[in-house]
């Protein structure tokens, strides 16, 4: 018992040896590699050939074996008067919002990308996916939306699931918005919450000082004191903040009663169109399926491509859970 402790102990204290070791290599080869420049990849899906793809594997599967000859030979002929045909692209970009809208650098670049291509006769159809967040985040992924109007392409922008608060605002820059049934939509309406110790510091005779040059410097803070003046001024701004917010839904798409859904009230998307907040009861699937004969759709994404150092880090990291794994409770 005493020589199985004793090897249970070695092999603690040579785990330790060998992660700290690989710590250190991970740690090395990622700062060697750190400032290196590495442009994001630029990914491509044409959704039209996955349609197809995808409908073909059934009817294989489905069809008799005559009957799906029959086909492919029809499909040949489709395909090769379609080739002689210029369609018009319609160019789909994905937007999944968090609270900062982390994705707009990315949002910024797949519109400068699509906007040097796509003409009049195209598409851009934006999928927004967003609880809304940050005011002055959202407000750029809004404005990188208006570039496509403002280029003369026509937009779309589907909702599938929720486009709220900021996400309404981006949406609402669109020729066209389309949504599914209850997906959530409007939400125009401003919120901000600021936790307050000032009384507890208080209570344990905890001094805070808060010097400030300005007198609406800092209204409301985490530790100082609330006064009247503080409240209302930061009452002030958050209403000013909602009327910047009701004037910009306002200013691009006027058919709104603003007055009506600018009272910071989600709606489902039957409710939305009768508000006239969108356009059309549709998910993103149906209307690229019935585009799909009509127009080239394809799906544009830049992605952030690893270092060398970030994936060999990440290699260890995993290395490292997989030899601990007996360890963990």
């Amino acid at each position: 018992m005493e020589h199985l402790i004793e090897f249970l102990i070695f092999f603690a204290k040579a785990l330790v040896i060998i992660v700290g070791i690989l710590a250190v290599i991970g740690f090395i080869i990622s700062q060697s590699v750190k400032g290196s420049s590495s442009l994001p990849q630029l990914e491509l899906e044409k959704i039209n050939e996955t349609i197809a793809h995808y409908a073909d594997i059934l009817r294989k599967n489905v069809f008799d074996r005559k009957a799906f000859k029959e086909h492919e030979k029809s499909e040949k002929k489709k395909k090769k008067q379609k080739e002689k045909e210029n369609k018009p692209k319609m160019y789909v970009v994905d937007f999944e919002g968090d609270i900062k809208a982390s994705e707009v650098k990315n949002l910024c670049h797949e519109i400068t990308t699509i906007l040097n291509v796509a003409t009049p006769k195209d598409e851009v159809v934006v999928r927004v996916t967003s609880p809304g967040g940050m005011v002055h985040t959202y407000g750029l992924a809004a404005a990188q939306l208006l570039r496509v109007r403002n280029a003369g392409v026509p937009l779309c922008v589907a909702v599938d699931k929720v486009a709220a608060s900021g996400g309404y605002l981006m949406a609402c820059t669109a020729n066209k918005i389309i949504a599914s049934p209850f997906a959530i939509l409007g939400s125009i309406g401003v919120l901000a919450q600021v936790p307050n110790f000032h009384k507890l510091l208080k209570k344990h005779d905890i001094d805070y000082h808060e010097y400030t040059a300005g007198d609406y410097k800092r209204t409301i803070s985490m530790f100082g004191e609330i006064t009247d003046k503080g409240k209302e001024k930061f009452a002030e701004q958050i209403e000013d903040t909602h009327l910047l917010f009701k004037s910009f839904v306002k200013e691009h798409r006027p058919i709104v009663d603003i007055e009506k859904v600018g009272t910071g009230e989600p709606w489902f998307g039957q409710r939305a169109l009768e508000h006239k907040l969108i356009d059309e009861i549709k998910t993103s699937d149906e209307y690229f399926f019935e585009r799909a004969n009509t127009h080239e759709i394809i799906k544009v994404r830049l992605s952030e491509k690893k270092k060398f150092g970030e994936k060999l880090a990440e290699q260890l990291r995993l290395a490292i859970v997989q030899a601990l794994e007996p360890f963990r409770y």
